[in-house]
């Protein structure tokens, strides 16, 4: 904070001191009795464009608050532009309408302080809706100066930490999260009405699972052990399949203990959905209805803009496995994407080293990380992905070296993550100890044995469709985001003046 905005606070607090010194007589500095009875947008939508002798003839009564963010003042007459959550509205305060002492007091009002103002509706000599005040009260004493009208803050870290001032001060922020809003909500009303049941399971688990990552460690003090804030809730779901639920869906936030970037936050929001008697191709069908419905409720379109290109979700989805993906997109020929040597060579030659123990479908899916995913601007299916990277995936009846799953990629970017559920227990009960293995060889992420979830199958869970959409990444798109801060409210920072390694990280 500079000394000038020190200047201004102190200035401030000062102002709030006599507010509080005359509470006796003129009712406390920080009330609670003001009552808007409208709001900006609607005053806006209905009497944007009536004539003035109209409103003037009407007398439409209202009642507004809101914080100010412009003030005029010409001596015996000011005008205001106050900001609620739906919009602006110009307010124009005279003494002779609101007495001496009210239009004193309101000249010695800050940009920011949060204002309520009863009064008529009228239209400016320039045409502008306004509303005449009858009465005006000071509702909150703001001590922190905004920043500047003209350039608003422009830290962009800043933003995120301090993201009350971003929504205060930027129309696009608040747009963004509206967006993310109408999405979430398109997005639950869309499953509820395909007679799926929202439901909601843990987020601290005793064994973490249902997903490839490292999760965060906390301790239950009354259980007197290790607990783990969830990297998924797949299995938990899946187990509610088992109980009987055909169809179920949560959206919640999962746990990543891992890097942080433009793609990455520790703390996230995953739509996950599962429904018996659905296949791999049943779900992407699904996946790509549902983000249809989601944009056009978000934007009012199918069609999108990001990075300056146009991404059509009104059309058909490309669909292509990954061997198809590396002959169409990376230019391979079909006997290169079948041959071990030359699929090592590719990765080499991309500076990635493959360890020695791959198989031909973890080359393939190696290069297809390396060198098709940023490539799938358009959204595309990829499927037919290795057994030994899809653990809790159904093996192809076709083809038992890959999984019926899927990944679709938008703006080379993977928005969401579906199969065709494994519901044989003693498959899953061997890539459980598959993956075990891989953790005691020293792999952070690779998943724990579940004896429970193996109980869960034994009983029996009807053959399945299952499928993660990552709502933030949907919302960058749908708003034209760069970065994963910029949908999240209050993304993941370094605390305030930190150091050492977790603070540089970050």
């Amino acid at each position: 904070m500079n000394q000038d905005d020190n200047a201004l606070i102190a200035e401030r607090r000062g102002k709030l001191e006599a507010l509080r010194a005359r509470a006796a007589t003129h009712g406390p500095a920080f009330p609670n009795d003001f009552k808007p009875t409208h709001h900006a947008a609607a005053l806006h939508q209905r009497h944007g464009t009536t004539p003035n002798d109209e409103l003037e003839a009407a007398g439409h009564a209202v009642a507004v608050a809101g914080r100010m963010m412009l003030k005029r003042v010409m001596g015996k007459a000011c005008f205001a532009t106050l900001q609620d959550a739906s919009g602006r509205i110009q307010v124009y305060v005279t003494q002779d309408a609101v007495g001496a002492e009210a239009l004193a007091d309101f000249k010695h009002w800050d940009l920011g302080d949060i204002l309520g103002c009863e009064g008529t509706l009228f239209r400016t000599k320039t045409g502008e809706l306004s509303v005449k005040v009858a009465r005006i009260r000071l509702v909150t004493k703001a001590l922190r100066p905004l920043p500047d009208k003209f350039h608003g803050m422009t830290d962009q870290e800043q933003k995120y930490r301090q993201r009350y001032v971003d929504l205060i001060t930027d129309e696009a922020a608040r747009a963004r999260f509206v967006a993310r809003s109408k999405a979430v909500s398109s997005i639950r009303e869309f499953m509820v009405g395909h007679g799926f049941l929202e439901v909601e399971t843990p987020m601290l688990h005793p064994i973490p699972g249902g997903a490839n990552a490292r999760p965060f460690v906390t301790h239950h003090n009354a259980l007197d052990q290790d607990m783990f804030l969830r990297i998924a809730p797949e299995l938990y779901l899946k187990r509610l399949l088992v109980g009987g639920f055909e169809r179920v869906f949560e959206i919640n936030r999962n746990f990543r203990n891992e890097g942080i970037s433009v793609r990455h936050n520790p703390e996230f929001t995953m739509l996950e959905f599962y429904a018996a008697y659905w296949t791999h191709h049943d779900q992407m069908d699904f996946t790509e209805q549902l983000l249809r419905h989601a944009a056009r409720a978000a934007t009012g379109s199918a069609v999108v803009t990001y990075g300056g290109q146009s991404i059509d979700l009104g059309l058909p989805f490309r669909r292509l496995s990954v061997r198809d993906s590396l002959v169409r997109i990376a230019g391979l020929s079909e006997a290169e994407a079948g041959d071990p040597g030359a699929l090592h060579a590719r990765l080499k030659a991309l500076g990635e080293e493959p360890p020695a123990h791959w198989t031909l479908a973890e080359l393939q899916f190696g290069l297809f990380e390396a060198a098709v995913e940023d490539k799938l601007i358009q959204p595309t299916f990829i499927v037919d992905y290795p057994v030994e990277v899809s653990p809790l995936a159904r093996a192809s009846d076709a083809d038992p070296a890959v999984t019926e799953r899927f990944e679709l990629f938008i703006t080379g970017r993977e928005i969401a993550n579906g199969f065709s559920e494994l519901n044989d227990p003693e498959d899953q009960a061997a890539r459980f100890l598959a993956q075990a293995a891989n953790k005691e060889a020293g792999d952070e992420e690779a998943m724990y044995y579940d004896a429970d979830y193996i109980r869960a199958l034994e009983y029996g869970m009807p053959p399945a469709g299952g499928c993660g959409v990552g709502i933030d990444r949907l919302v960058m798109l749908l708003t034209d985001s760069p970065s994963i801060r910029d949908v999240i409210l209050f993304p993941a920072l370094r605390r305030e003046g930190g150091d050492g390694p977790a603070a540089r990280s970050a």
